[in-house]
């Protein structure tokens, strides 16, 4: 199986277009790390880092998840940027600000009628992928001012004793090291953003989920490195395993979740057109488990990285405005106890994470999956499926079927999500090896190398070359 799985990986090279797309790919990819590598002036990334690691050894040590204000978001964050965010890196925001721009254009598409009408229209959505660039650095502009006043007065993000692990991380605070940071994230997002649409464009891939992807993959030593921590601070040997069996595990599960579809059965009548005669033939339509892949997740997780810092700054701003009553105090105490709310691995976090997937889950299928388009083309066609009627009837029962199909696949994907949440809290298990072992990371990166390798299937399939996937399973032909 080896020798044929390699022997398709050469033939990829054969191919002169194909080669040249894997070779582009792989050069912006290399960029992406490098924005991730340039720290701000003005900013002592080492210092930063340090407090991060010193804060992780205190929160790996706590009984509670909710003592360290927030530190596994922050992990999470700094997941997804590759670790530019402890580098005071200017791709410190990454991808995150596109990504939800284009939640919040997706759902004005649903509700907004003159959006709704310009989608349909022949160039729509070129337009509405223009906005999503314009929202794109009106958010990266306020994202950016608030991380900003975070490296200049940690204090107004983490709480407490978690702040004496913070050093003097700007050199020369002040409103232009605030003007300067904000327009190199946005700078640093913006040319991410531009190398994402260019590997979509001119490379193989999806480009925003594979600069995700590499991001996810840079991290892999850090862990190593935590697990080998873990284990030499006196973790059973029988938890290593327990790692490993369910990394295994979460992988198989993941690329038979993502491959797995529903083979609905469509029958096509003998029809004539003109004096040519079509006899009729048995087809079938694929409906796939996971429609919408983990996008429900990096959308869920876009928005939930945010309100604890932003509930939290804000509380401890206002408190202490007031001697102790009045309004101004009793919102901040409010808006700090809602920041609670959203401490990671905490059950209300859980919770609304979960629901957030299911609901982004339902709404990709609503706007991408098209019913009716579908039951309108089998009836010009003359295909129907067996026992159900064309038109009406066959719109009905699709949509059903891809319901019950969006619950599973969608619930396979709360549970994914939630698993290093699970080990971080109730087995001391490290963000950094719990995301690795198991978890949205896992699911990220194995759905992008999927949905590469079909794109490298189809054009090793269209100069009939042998390719990586073969009904679900990866093999060449002449294996």
């Amino acid at each position: 199986m080896f020798k044929a799985y390699f022997e398709t990986l050469a033939n990829c090279f054969k191919i002169e277009e194909l080669r040249g797309r894997i070779w582009f790919t792989l050069g912006l990819l290399v960029i992406c790390r490098v924005v991730a590598l340039i720290p701000i002036p003005g900013l002592d990334g080492s210092a930063l880092t340090a407090a991060m690691a010193a804060m992780a050894e205190k929160q790996r040590l706590a009984d509670e998840a909710s003592g360290g204000g927030g530190m596994g978001l922050l992990q999470m964050y700094s997941l997804f940027t590759g670790g530019a965010l402890e580098r005071c890196a200017i791709g410190s925001l990454g991808i995150m600000p596109y990504i939800s721009a284009t939640i919040i254009l997706q759902l004005m598409t649903a509700v907004v009628p003159s959006l709704s009408k310009l989608a349909r229209e022949e160039g729509g959505r070129t337009q509405i992928i223009k906005y999503g660039r314009y929202l794109t650095v009106v958010i990266c502009l306020g994202q950016g001012f608030v991380m900003s006043m975070g490296w200049e007065n940690p204090a107004s993000v983490f709480r407490g004793a978690w702040t004496d692990d913070f050093g003097q991380l700007v050199a020369e605070p002040g409103m232009w090291y605030r003007i300067q940071t904000t327009l190199m994230l946005t700078t640093g997002t913006l040319l991410l953003m531009w190398l994402g649409e260019q590997i979509t464009d001119r490379g193989v891939g999806n480009g925003v989920s594979l600069v995700i992807t590499i991001g996810i993959i840079a991290r892999v030593d850090q862990a190593l490195q935590d697990t080998y921590r873990m284990f030499q601070e006196g973790q059973h040997i029988f938890m290593a395993f327990g790692l490993i069996l369910m990394a295994l595990a979460v992988v198989a599960a993941v690329i038979a979740v993502t491959q797995a579809q529903r083979k609905i059965p469509v029958q096509y009548a003998q029809r004539a057109v003109g004096r040519k005669v079509y006899q009729g033939a048995s087809s079938f339509l694929p409906l796939r488990v996971n429609y919408a892949g983990v996008m429900p997740i990096i959308f869920a997780q876009a928005i939930l990285m945010f309100p604890q810092q932003i509930l939290g700054g804000l509380g401890r701003q206002l408190a202490p405005t007031a001697e102790g009553s009045g309004f101004m105090f009793s919102l901040g105490e409010f808006l700090t106890s809602m920041s609670d709310w959203f401490v990671y691995a905490s059950p209300t976090y859980l919770t609304i994470e979960g629901l957030m997937i299911l609901f982004f889950a339902y709404f990709w299928v609503a706007t991408q999956f098209n019913e009716t388009q579908i039951a309108d083309d089998l009836k010009k066609y003359g295909g129907y499926i067996p026992g159900v009627r064309p038109g009406v009837a066959t719109r009905d029962f699709l949509h059903h079927a891809m319901s019950r199909l969006t619950l599973a696949g969608g619930l396979f994907l709360v549970a994914v999500a939630i698993l290093p949440a699970i080990l971080y809290k109730s087995f001391n298990v490290p963000f950094s090896v719990g995301s690795f072992f198991g978890g949205t990371s896992v699911l990220i990166a194995v759905g992008v190398m999927l949905d590469t390798m079909r794109q490298l299937e189809s054009h090793l399939n269209m100069r009939h070359y042998d390719g990586f996937l073969k009904k679900g399973k990866i093999r060449g032909r002449n294996g």
